[in-house]
């Protein structure tokens, strides 16, 4: 099968352990091409173990899995060169300008003009009026959107965003949905790893729910609203929120610390 028609993102029976504490017991989860894919879960579930393994930083303890066709344990390097992996803090220099960091990137990577890649990548992501300043003059989801940016270089096919919005205000947010809606648009396969709801409902093509070292649930929102029972009214029908169905499949543990990000409740500390 050729990196064309596999599946961008394929995990099979993963397991992962620290010690007697098993993270990952079992994970299975097929990405489309070209689509949003959110891993929702609580804090601890595995999400972001799950990203270090498919970007080659972590190795499994059984299982596999293959990024753009390629095996993460035995072909690394041709994973690393297929995915870009933002992670919850950002990579800029903020001594730098946005152009700067850019054109920093750029040489590193050895890719030809690497002023024109960066004044692209500006325009690209709405930051050309800010290029000349010094990034530490930006906002929050200013310097978010340039990390992402940074970290496209290249076109990669495949991004993971491990809690992009992490931290954000609410206009950074809403800012770094829109850049991840764009790449999607054209064409880029994303899975987002996430424990705010909203931004699963607000982003996700399908959503995958992982719980205690599994993936509980893997579908669209119309299908995860069709596991919370039907709502008994006389007159108007209230859809379920993404919160109501998460609650009601994995239990109302730490509902109460959801927060006003709607994020998932605390469980154990996530190690890796």
């Amino acid at each position: 099968m050729t990196t064309q028609q596999a599946p961008p993102i394929r995990v099979q029976g993963l397991e992962k352990s620290y010690k007697d504490l098993k993270v990952l017991r079992g994970v299975d989860l097929e990405v489309a091409r070209g689509s949003i894919v959110a891993l929702l879960g609580s804090n601890g579930a595995g999400k972001t173990t799950l990203v270090r393994i498919l970007s080659t930083l972590l190795r499994a303890d059984a299982g596999t899995a293959t990024v753009n066709g390629f095996d993460v344990a035995t072909q690394g390097a041709d994973v690393r060169e297929s995915i870009s992996l933002t992670g919850q803090f950002t990579a800029v220099d903020n001594m730098l300008t946005g152009r700067e960091n850019l054109v920093l990137v750029a040489k590193l990577r050895h890719l030809k003009d690497p002023g024109r890649v960066a004044d692209d990548l500006l325009a690209r992501f709405s930051l050309t009026d800010a290029g000349p300043r010094r990034a530490m003059t930006y906002s929050g989801g200013m310097r978010r959107r340039l990390d992402i940016a940074m970290s496209l270089m290249g076109d990669p096919p495949i991004i993971f965003l491990d809690e992009p919005t992490a931290g954000l205000d609410p206009q950074g947010r809403v800012e770094v949905w829109e850049t991840v809606k764009g790449l999607a648009g054209r064409g880029t396969t994303v899975l987002l790893t996430t424990q705010y709801l909203d931004e699963a409902e607000q982003l996700a093509d399908r959503i995958a729910i992982l719980h205690e070292g599994r993936i509980i649930v893997n579908g669209t929102l119309t299908e995860l609203r069709q596991i919370f029972p039907p709502a008994e009214v006389e007159y108007v029908e209230k859809q379920p929120s993404l919160e109501d169905v998460f609650f009601a499949i994995v239990g109302d543990t730490g509902k109460g610390d959801t927060g006003n990000g709607r994020g998932v409740g605390t469980t154990s500390k996530e190690q890796g």
